[in-house]
């Protein structure tokens, strides 16, 4: 890698903020709560609760008020129609996917959503429950979203066309749009908004899960654009690094990521693997591995397993110093020591498939799918401290913001 290049990827950006995070209000948006989103996937739901502490939950918003209206169109078109039915019956597990990933806008008055089944991304009005606007996405799925540092943009993945959006997040429009690998997957905003990074994941959806089978998977790969031009930076291909690395037994899917906060360190997972990886950004290198332990009640059948994952989300403590890992097939999560990577507690948990950080900054949360709630585990000792019960099958989990005093909008949007 060039060392112009290696510097401005690893550079420290002074308005770095926490990935998955919503950007704290100023001035005359001052006046808001902090919040988290929920996504509940199967329901077409987002639960609202409180960001640290009792993470109690304050509210619904409705996320597909225009269900009708989009099956009508889905079932009016015999190709959209199958791979409606194909999502449903694929990544869906027999449920159509209406929420994938969320964030509000800096003003806190709209929530933004990725509704995969309706390949879509659209903003609602969090007082109301009304669509503000719709954005379709290339192709038939929509996926993870990343939220710019200054809340002004959102890129979202469009799974079946191999393309990011990244969208005035006031307006739905469009500012631009960049190639990927196969099946677009995680993003996430560097450089204080600079970068846009993009991992694409392959076909999760094949039966060729055997490990000399994962050639057939695709062409994986992170991609890194320019934010504003949407131009490639660079494309770090993770079969290399992996062999490198003396792991070929791996997969070079990269799935849920975490950056240190000087984004020197990626910390991802890969398709199959109860564990994690370090990359050393300006060397441009895998540095350390950490394997995690397996649960001996988890089929070793990987086509049993949830869309390719065993292992899928990661979530770093403000500091740097600790990583929370969910184990989602082998229904755990886990606090993880960066330094020595030794691993905490096993706190159980069914299904967990996503972890993201409290807005104090002192717990990791977790999404549990098989069961229907999210838990907050403390970074500081690796216990857990609370669960709370939300919709059917939540997923991603983000922090974000309401308007001061805000409730459930009307049943039904």
């Amino acid at each position: 890698m060039p060392v112009a290049l290696a510097a401005a990827l690893a550079a420290v950006a002074a308005t770095t903020v926490t990935a998955g995070a919503a950007p704290a209000p100023t001035g005359p948006q001052a006046d808001l709560r902090e919040v988290m989103f929920v996504g509940n996937n199967w329901d077409g739901t987002a639960d609202v609760i409180e960001s640290s502490g009792s993470f109690a939950k304050l509210g619904r918003i409705n996320v597909v008020p225009d269900k009708q209206e989009r099956l009508d169109e889905i079932y009016a078109d015999p190709i959209r129609l199958l791979f409606f039915l194909g999502i449903r019956n694929g990544p869906g597990e027999g449920h159509d996917q209406f929420v994938d990933d969320m964030y509000s806008t800096p003003d806190g008055k709209s929530m933004v959503v990725s509704r995969p089944s309706f390949a879509d991304v659209v903003s609602i009005d969090v007082a109301t429950g009304k669509l503000n606007w719709r954005f379709p996405v290339s192709g038939f799925r929509s996926d993870h979203m990343a939220v710019s540092p200054d809340g002004k943009r959102v890129a979202v993945s469009a799974s079946t066309s191999n393309t990011v959006h990244v969208l005035d997040i006031g307006s739905g429009k469009e500012a631009g749009s960049f190639k990927t690998g196969d099946k677009p997957h995680e993003n996430v905003f560097t450089g204080g908004g600079k970068y846009i990074w993009n991992m694409s994941i392959g076909d999760v959806q094949t039966a060729t899960d055997a490990p000399w089978l994962d050639w057939t998977k695709g062409d994986r790969k992170i991609t890194v654009v320019d934010a504003e031009t949407f131009e490639e930076v660079k494309v770090i291909d993770m079969r290399e690094r992996l062999d490198a690395f003396g792991r070929k037994d791996l997969s070079d899917a990269v799935r849920p990521v975490a950056f240190t906060p000087d984004e020197s360190k990626l910390y991802f997972q890969v398709s199959f693997h109860n564990g994690f990886l370090e990359y050393d950004v300006a060397d441009d290198k895998i540095t350390r591995d950490k394997t995690l332990p397996k649960n001996p009640d988890t089929s070793e059948d990987r086509t049993t397993w949830v869309n390719d994952s065993r292992h899928h989300g990661m979530s770093m403590s403000p500091e740097g110093d600790r990583l929370c890992v969910a184990g989602t097939m082998d229904d755990y999560a886990t606090v993880v020591d960066r330094e020595t990577l030794e691993e905490g507690p096993l706190v159980p948990a069914s299904k967990p498939y996503w972890a993201t950080v409290s807005g104090d900054g002192k717990s990791c949360v977790i999404s549990e799918s098989g069961s229907d709630q999210v838990t907050a585990i403390d970074f500081a000792t690796g216990e857990k401290t609370v669960s709370v019960p939300v919709g059917d099958h939540p997923q991603r989990v983000r922090l974000a913001h309401v308007p001061t005093g805000w409730t459930s909008p009307p049943a039904g949007g």
